[in-house]
């Protein structure tokens, strides 16, 4: 979905950013979005909406990114930003002040914007039916075969079963190649995952990372799981890629609950 912006004249440009909407059955309370690199005022290799302040990219144009982001896309609060670190921590909102260290982050407050960056990992965001909790969680494949989904789960402290997920734009299974470490990685916790690989070389696999994520919640009780389509490496032109281009930007997936 393509959201079109103008000069707004209480504080500056906003531009047209292409957002995506997760294609998924939420509660009319909660509100998700993913951003692409379309829009935005980043200069090459960042071009153009760069949201990630680790990346290299001048300060200013992602401080002026980010703002372009919370008027177009209406958001009730700049986002709760995370350092991220391939790893499973997962932190309250109202824990999160100057980025700390943590790949995922929940709330059951409303107004509150959970936000998670990525480049070819997975975005996943969650919600329960009643529209109360939400959480966005960022799935590499260290941080989803170290159980940063099923912490999640946990620290949104409802049942599985009550829980929507949707994985956002990741790179696809035709791209993301491996090695034997990570296949061995996901089957210690889950031996019938060998569906998700297909052999290309010795000691090499094509995984498919958000159909592991998707076992993951599975079998963490979150029996509702949605995808969306497309793949960050092959798409340049709407998306970052770090595995194709290496010193790149990065995108958002947000979720917050209204009032």
């Amino acid at each position: 979905m393509l959201w079109t912006g103008i000069w707004n004249s209480s504080g500056g440009p906003t531009m047209a950013l292409d957002l995506i909407q997760p294609d998924w059955p939420a509660p009319a309370g909660v509100r998700a979005l993913s951003t692409t690199r379309r829009g935005g005022v980043s200069r090459a290799p960042f071009n153009a909406l760069n949201l990630g302040a680790h990346v290299g990219d001048t300060a200013e144009d992602v401080s002026i990114n980010r703002t372009c982001l919370l008027r177009e896309a209406g958001l009730p609060e700049s986002p709760r930003w995370l350092s991220q670190v391939h790893g499973s921590r997962v932190l309250p909102a109202d824990r999160v002040r100057d980025a700390p260290e943590a790949d995922a982050i929940w709330t059951r407050h409303a107004q509150v914007v959970c936000a998670v960056l990525t480049a070819d990992c997975l975005p996943v965001l969650l919600c329960d039916d009643a529209g109360a909790v939400v959480a966005a969680a960022h799935g590499g494949w260290r941080g989803l075969a170290d159980g940063v989904l099923e912490s999640t789960v946990r620290a949104m402290d409802v049942d599985g079963a009550r829980l929507i997920a949707w994985i956002g734009p990741a790179i696809g299974p035709s791209r993301f190649e491996v090695g034997d470490e990570v296949r061995l990685a996901f089957e210690r916790a889950d031996q019938d995952c060998g569906g998700c690989f297909v052999a290309t070389r010795p000691g090499h696999w094509l995984a498919d990372l958000a159909g592991l994520a998707e076992r993951r919640l599975r079998a963490a009780g979150v029996e509702r799981v949605f995808r969306a389509t497309g793949c960050t490496y092959s798409e340049s032109e709407r998306f970052f890629s770090y595995r194709r281009d290496g010193r790149t930007g990065r995108m958002a997936s947000l979720i917050w609950r209204a009032l």
